[in-house]
Parts: C-alpha cells; sequence; structure tokens
C-alpha cells in the first residue's frame, strides 16, 4: 500500500487517512473548498487584478508575520479569494439593495435603558419611581437589576435589534426616544425598558460585504447539504 502523508517519523496510508478524515470531520471541509472551486471555475479575473489581489495578501501576511507558505501558495489563495470575491458580487450584487431592506428591520442598532427583575412587585415600584422623577433610571439599575446591566447603569447598546429577545426588539423597534415602557414579561424577567436612540442600518461598503458574505453562505450551506458523498470502499482496499 502506496504512503500518503508523512507525520514525523509515522507513514500513513489511503487506508487510514481516508477514514481519519471522515472521523475527525475534515471530509466537510474539504467538499466545501471543492464547491467553491467548482462555483468559481468560469470566474475570469484580469492580471491587473491578480497582482493586486496578491501585493495586498502579501503585505496582510507580512504584517501578521504569518510563516509556512510559499510565493506561489500565497499567490493561488490570493487569485481564489479575488475569484470567490466576484463569484458573489456577480451573483448576488444585482439584489443586494433589495436584501438590505429585507433584513433592515433586524440590522438597525438600539441603544436603551434595561432594569430586569424576577418580582413584578419591584418592577412596578421601579417603573413608578422613574415615571414620578424620584429616582434617576441608573440609580435604581444599580440597586434593583438582575442582570448584567446593573454594572452599566441600565445603559445597554448599541447593539442590533437581530440579536436580542424578539419581543424586546418589537417593543424598542415601535418605541419613541425617552419613552419609559410599562413592566413587561420577557421569558422569565420582568423588565423595564427605555429607548434612548434607535440607529438606523444604512448600507454602507462594510455592510454591503457582510451581506453579500450573508447570501453566500446560505447558498454554500444548501449547496453542501446536497451533495451525496460517501467513501469508496475501493479507495481503501486497492491502494
Amino acid at each position: 500500500m502506496n504512503p500518503v502523508l508523512q507525520l514525523g517519523d509515522r507513514t500513513l496510508t489511503a487506508a487510514e487517512v481516508l477514514p481519519m478524515l471522515a472521523e475527525y470531520q475534515i471530509l466537510p471541509l474539504l467538499i466545501k473548498e471543492i464547491v467553491i472551486d467548482q462555483a468559481i471555475a468560469q470566474i475570469e479575473s484580469t492580471p491587473q487584478e491578480e497582482k493586486l489581489a496578491c501585493e495586498q495578501l502579501a503585505q496582510q501576511y507580512q504584517a501578521q508575520k504569518q510563516q509556512g507558505l510559499s510565493l506561489q501558495q500565497l499567490n493561488t489563495m490570493a487569485i481564489r479569494q479575488l475569484k470567490l470575491e466576484k463569484f458573489k458580487e456577480t451573483t448576488w450584487g444585482g439584489d443586494i439593495d433589495s436584501y438590505f431592506f429585507q433584513r433592515k428591520s433586524q440590522l438597525d442598532r438600539a441603544i436603551y435603558s434595561l432594569i430586569s427583575t424576577s418580582d413584578i412587585g419591584i418592577a412596578q415600584e421601579i417603573y413608578f419611581r422613574i415615571q414620578e422623577g424620584e429616582q434617576s433610571f441608573a440609580q435604581l439599575a444599580r440597586e434593583y437589576a438582575q442582570g448584567p446591566e446593573s454594572q452599566t447603569d441600565g445603559l445597554v447598546g448599541p447593539v442590533e435589534l437581530q440579536t436580542i429577545h424578539p419581543v424586546l426588539a418589537k417593543i424598542l423597534s415601535v418605541s419613541q426616544p425617552q419613552q419609559l415602557l410599562p413592566p413587561t414579561q420577557i421569558g422569565d424577567w420582568i423588565v423595564i425598558v427605555r429607548l434612548e436612540k434607535l440607529l438606523p442600518a444604512q448600507l454602507d461598503r462594510s455592510l454591503r460585504q457582510r451581506l453579500l458574505n450573508e447570501r453566500f453562505s446560505t447558498w454554500l450551506q444548501a449547496q453542501m447539504a446536497a451533495q451525496n458523498w460517501q467513501i469508496q470502499p475501493s479507495a481503501i482496499t486497492t491502494v
């Protein structure tokens, strides 16, 4: 049997390596890269684009002081990444505006004040004290909040609405700044919340790239799920 991998003093054959790839969940990573290679196979790039991509990646690796890769390997990686980004743009760039508006309500960010407690009586008392101006939200958060907001005077954010509890996100999305909301049950907690500021998402360059990556990731997962792969017994027994 022919060896396929030399690891120190140990020589591994295909009969050993292939089952290990499956056991250690490395095969899905390999299949992912094969799917990407197939997707970008027809993507074209100019010599100028490739040169710039290679220079940028070389600078990045030099800045990070990463060693062990030859110049040829770096160039191959750079050109592959270039073609992948062009594939994303070609496939989803044309409708990224409409996708942004679909996602915008989740991408908006909020800064808000929060006090969470498990006691409805205390929650009502806190609400009336804030409403009547007897104590500030920050003072009461330090004294009564049972969540991590007790360490920040009740202030949370800015955070994307999609990252918080859907009920709380809905409340914040329809609130006006400085509007104090009455105690609300969210999961196991009673919360008093006040929107400080809503920060609408804007489709800048960074967010656009993030959405392209998101569309690509969704597509890639679907492609991976559709792959019907298995290790052929003959690949092990005949090598």
